[in-house]
């Protein structure tokens, strides 16, 4: 790599904490490198009380774009100076891109977790969703769900301070696509979650729970919920194989890992970043094997 890189070399970055895990630099890497674009990605240990000052920083040394991670997404968004339409009704960004000086924020998630399902034979459409999560990424993917065609969806989430907002983007769900029926639960109310994810299609885990230091711990507390036919879908991707699809798999339900998310919203972001498309063969044979 240290070849390519010269005086005029852009730079990228994954922000948001933890990163170190990531496996975003090697893919984007890889793929600067396959398409011969003078690029370089590296990721950025970004805690929530720091987001200002990272995209400060982005447009001080004129970066090209920054994807945002986990716990950073909401926040990110207040400092764009413009929204793309999913990223406004969401209130989060996975994607900046910077033209200019200007930064517009972008959400693909969602995408990349519907394209994930489509990858592994599942389409989203008629289908009914629990989703565990009330971050960007669960929102993300509670819009995208709806936008591509899901009859119902359970939300399952903390009374935290993404409580209302929560609320608020299940209003907008139902303004948009009023043929979805979006409901809104505790996540301590483990008889309903069971409930609700038993009589689902899919299952989505979309927090923080079973990612390191957190590799030991699932969000599904009662096992009943989980059956042969059922679909598990993990937006963590490391470890591989978490505890909540360790234990859905001895189930017998089908069961995804989140690399394959990381794969598709990163491509639609490379997309955003070069205009180019990434070799999405080669690097899913490299890295997502």
């Amino acid at each position: 790599m240290e070849k390519r890189i010269s005086g005029h070399t852009g730079v990228m970055a994954l922000i948001g904490s933890p990163v170190g895990h990531s496996g975003s630099p090697a893919m984007y890497n890889y793929s600067f490198e396959r398409l011969g674009l003078d690029y370089v990605y590296v990721a950025f240990d970004i805690k929530v009380e720091e987001v200002g000052d990272a995209i400060a920083a982005m447009r001080t040394f004129h970066m090209r774009g920054c994807n945002v991670t986990m716990p950073c997404k909401t926040e990110a968004a207040r400092y764009m100076d413009e929204l793309s339409p999913a990223a406004r009704i969401i209130g989060a960004v996975n994607t900046i891109v910077n033209d200019g000086g200007k930064l517009t924020g972008y959400i693909t998630d969602g995408e990349g977790f519907v394209n994930n399902l489509k990858d592994h034979g599942i389409d989203i459409r008629g289908k009914k969703i629990t989703v565990a999560g009330g971050g960007g990424a669960a929102t993300a993917i509670q819009v995208q769900c709806a936008l591509d065609g899901a009859r119902e969806i359970s939300i399952f989430n903390r009374k935290d301070a993404f409580w209302g907002r929560t609320l608020e983007t299940v209003e907008k769900i139902r303004a948009a696509v009023p043929g979805c029926v979006v409901h809104v639960y505790d996540i301590a109310d483990t008889k309903r979650m069971t409930e609700e994810i038993a009589a689902s299609d899919i299952f989505a885990n979309a927090t923080i729970v079973g990612m390191k230091p957190m590799e030991n711990e699932s969000v599904v507390k009662d096992l009943s919920a989980f059956r042969p036919g059922l679909v598990v879908a993990d937006a963590v991707y490391d470890p591989e194989e978490t505890r909540l699809l360790r234990e859905a798999k001895e189930a017998g339900c089908t069961c995804i890992g989140g690399k394959g998310m990381l794969l598709w919203q990163g491509v639609a972001a490379f997309k955003l970043y070069t205009g180019e498309d990434m070799p999405v063969a080669e690097v899913k044979e490299r890295f997502f094997r």
